[in-house]
């Protein structure tokens, strides 16, 4: 990224960065990039947001990592964390009410850590490359008026942002109850040469709370992962 995009971009982003930090109580934010003074609390202090994340700093130690994008409380975050003690899990949250929820949750679980920040900008601007075995974008904003759908996180750049942040073979798991959104997605995935739609494993994984609501009102839950591949030349 050229060094002018990357100050204009820490100019907008500081503010909101502040702001949030002043939100939250001291006692519930250490720096992650000090994993000795790590006594709980998994919310991390970003030192930069232009600077890519060291992943083995934040988390004491190099292990497989998964990102749930938009974990919400938390709740799917640190049940998969507390299956799955050998990897390493990020939650990336915007609100700030879900954020503070999910650490309270995982205050106890080593193996989690939480940043507040847009999901977008962790993909594409933060995570190192090839650094995720594994995302998770679980029920999504669907956005459904068509004049919304250029909110909708899953687009083309996005898609590509991803595949540079997977490992090779590495897995992206989308879950959404909006048959037209699921429907454009499979259509972007199929047009990305980085991408492989594969038949979804998601039987062990734990029920959002989205989910539960979702299939409680009988509504269908639409499922697409991928696999990210090397394209053919």
């Amino acid at each position: 990224m050229p060094l002018a995009v990357r100050s204009a971009l820490f100019g907008l982003l500081r503010p909101s960065l502040l702001s949030f930090l002043l939100s939250v109580p001291a006692r519930e934010v250490q720096s992650a990039h000090r994993p000795e003074s790590f006594r709980g609390s998994p919310l991390i202090e970003v030192d930069s947001l232009i600077n890519r994340l060291d992943l083995e700093k934040i988390f004491g130690r190099r292990a497989a990592l998964h990102v749930d994008l938009g974990c919400g409380d938390g709740s799917f975050l640190c049940t998969l964390a507390q299956r799955t003690p050998k990897k390493n899990f990020l939650g990336v949250e915007r609100l700030l009410a879900r954020i503070r929820s999910a650490t309270r949750k995982a205050a106890k679980i080593g193996n989690v850590r939480l940043l507040r920040m847009e999901s977008s900008y962790v993909v594409r601007y933060l995570l190192p490359s090839r650094s995720v075995e594994t995302f998770y974008l679980l029920f999504p904003d669907p956005w459904p008026k068509r004049r919304h759908w250029r909110r909708r996180i899953v687009t083309e750049d996005f898609l590509s942002a991803i595949s540079q942040a997977l490992v090779e073979n590495g897995t992206f798991r989308i879950a959404t109850d909006q048959g037209d959104y699921f429907e454009k997605m499979k259509e972007m995935a199929r047009a990305n040469s980085n991408f492989a739609i594969i038949d979804p494993t998601v039987a062990d994984l734990p029920l959002t709370k989205f989910e539960e609501t979702f299939r409680a009102q009988g509504a269908s839950i639409h499922w697409l992962e991928l696999r990210k591949i090397s394209p053919v030349r």
